[in-house]
């Protein structure tokens, strides 16, 4: 009897343990991405417990990479269609988790001109279709253990497992003195303000601008003027230090020269709820009317007017916000009753 015993205890172990092992890392990736892209929109030190959070979550995945090995391994010997898929899924995981950890150590620096953050990034897009049809291909039924007691003691100590891979980590770069230790809180490291990149969202290109000929729409409560760049800087301009912070991994911290927009915008109707900001290109984006008094058009950086691929002739300073927020070659700003949040978290454009 004892022996029928443990022969039934074995086999309902063996699934309970594929079945942990599964389960743990699909909330460990979806707990991932969903710190990994509010991370990725954190622009203020406020968020910086987000970042914290998904660095933890990561090395979970590496700690669970010895128990998933022989699941994964039992997998390929039964051939299964769909079974090279998973190893490209596995090897992209590895990828994605190795420019993490390269990102966060600076070692190594750029490749290619690429910071490993922005390859952590676009390793995790592709990722997730693959994690996707994984999920669809080989689902797990409910099972009553799954929110059992045992699951919530397992996710603690998995928490604390990555806890202390996250502080040990950090402790290590920062006693070897590696360039990671001075990477900022969202992980971008430091570049010279003078040799800033030129980056764009997506695929806008610099457009050609004859500063003689441009203009900026201003419309508030009192309607709409455009305003020449002699006109926009004729009342005087104010120079403000922010940090652009870039989200393919870099930042740096300059004196930017510009017009407040709380002097641009002046006549704030109660129908106004936030500001639009719009490019040459046709990219925007929507900013809280909260954020007037903080917000900038600059026209100059570092004492020297801007240059056409950092937003010539006029781009908006947005201090505590990702690169993203910063419109570049701004064409038009204006009061707009549309909510600021009704908007993709990330331009689609």
């Amino acid at each position: 009897m004892a022996d029928r015993v443990r022969a039934v205890l074995r086999r309902r172990s063996r699934p309970w343990t594929w079945r942990a092992t599964n389960l743990a890392l699909f909330g460990v990736l979806a707990l991932a991405f969903v710190t990994g892209a509010a991370a990725h929109a954190t622009g203020s030190a406020r968020g910086a417990w987000i970042a914290v959070v998904h660095g933890v979550v990561g090395l979970v995945v590496v700690a669970l990479i010895p128990r998933k090995s022989p699941v994964a391994a039992g997998g390929m010997r039964r051939r299964r269609p769909g079974r090279w898929l998973s190893v490209g899924l596995a090897v992209v995981a590895l990828g994605t988790l190795a420019a993490g950890v390269g990102s966060s150590t600076g070692v190594p620096g750029p490749v290619a001109g690429v910071e490993p953050l922005w390859l952590h990034i676009a390793l995790a897009l592709v990722l997730l279709p693959l994690l996707a049809w994984h999920v669809v291909a080989r689902p797990l039924r409910r099972h009553p253990v799954d929110l059992g007691r045992r699951t919530l003691v397992h996710a603690g100590l998995l928490a604390a497992v990555g806890g202390a891979l996250y502080a040990g980590l950090e402790g290590a770069v920062r006693i070897a003195g590696l360039p990671g230790a001075q990477r900022r809180f969202t992980g971008s490291h430091a570049v010279v303000p003078a040799r800033m990149p030129v980056t764009s969202w997506l695929d806008d290109a610099t457009p050609a601008v004859s500063g003689t000929d441009w203009r900026l729409a201003v419309t508030d409560a009192a309607g709409t003027r455009h305003l020449s760049l002699d006109e926009l800087v004729a009342p005087g301009t104010a120079t403000v230090q922010a940090t652009l912070d870039c989200t393919s991994g870099w930042y740096a911290t300059s004196g930017w020269t510009g017009v407040p927009l709380s002097r641009l915008l002046t006549a704030v109707g109660p129908a106004s709820r936030s500001i639009r900001v719009r490019s040459l290109t046709g990219y925007d984006r929507y900013l809280p009317l909260s954020d007037l008094d903080h917000l900038l058009l600059a026209v100059a950086v570092g004492g020297a007017p801007l240059t056409p691929g950092h937003g010539y002739p006029a781009r908006l300073v947005a201090p505590g916000r990702r690169g993203f927020w910063w419109v570049k070659w701004v064409a038009g700003v204006e009061l707009s009753p549309r909510p600021w949040w009704a908007q993709p978290p990330f331009p689609l454009d």
